[in-house]
This record gives C-alpha cells, sequence and structure tokens, in this order.
C-alpha cells in the first residue's frame, strides 16, 4: 500500500515561452515530484505529477502561479492511481 497520488494537470494563460516548464520541473525537483510536463499546441501547459498526496497537492497549488513571469488564468487538475512515474523530465 502506497501513499502515492497523481495529479494530471491542465494550466492555461501567458504559460508558453515564460520558462513555465523549466520552472515546473525545478519546482517539481524540490517537492520531491515525480513526472512531466509540456507545451500544449493550444497554449496550455500539460502536466503529470507523483509523489506524496502534500507534496502533489503543493505542486498543483505551485502551478497557480508558476514561473514569474507566467499570467496563470485557470488550472484543471484530475486526480487519478499513480503509474510510476520515475524522475520528472520536461516532454516537447
Amino acid at each position: 500500500m502506497t501513499d502515492r497520488t497523481r495529479a494530471h494537470v491542465y494550466v492555461s494563460g501567458r504559460v508558453q515561452g515564460v520558462f513555465y516548464r523549466a520552472s515546473t520541473r525545478d519546482a517539481a525537483e524540490e517537492h520531491g515530484v515525480d513526472g512531466w510536463v509540456r507545451n500544449l499546441d493550444d497554449g496550455r501547459v500539460e502536466a503529470v505529477f507523483e509523489g506524496s498526496e502534500s507534496s502533489v497537492e503543493s505542486m498543483v497549488e505551485w502551478c497557480h502561479t508558476g514561473s514569474t513571469a507566467a499570467d496563470v488564468d485557470s488550472v484543471d487538475a484530475e486526480y487519478e492511481e499513480p503509474q510510476g512515474e520515475n524522475g520528472f523530465r520536461i516532454r516537447r
């Protein structure tokens, strides 16, 4: 039995071209969260966070602000069963 959880997150606003993905990776590593982040063609950023419930929740909250240059309009998070993410990476 594990206390790991998974959040699948979509972030809308001015979140591309403002170091949002790199900042997300850095924050995830600081929080000890596994997963990935990528830009979507529609201008949103998609991310998956896996880790302890408190760490994943902290990352979802972090997304509301994101990088210092970002202007976040909304964050939609769905919670799912963990799929065994290992490490955190930026997807292209």
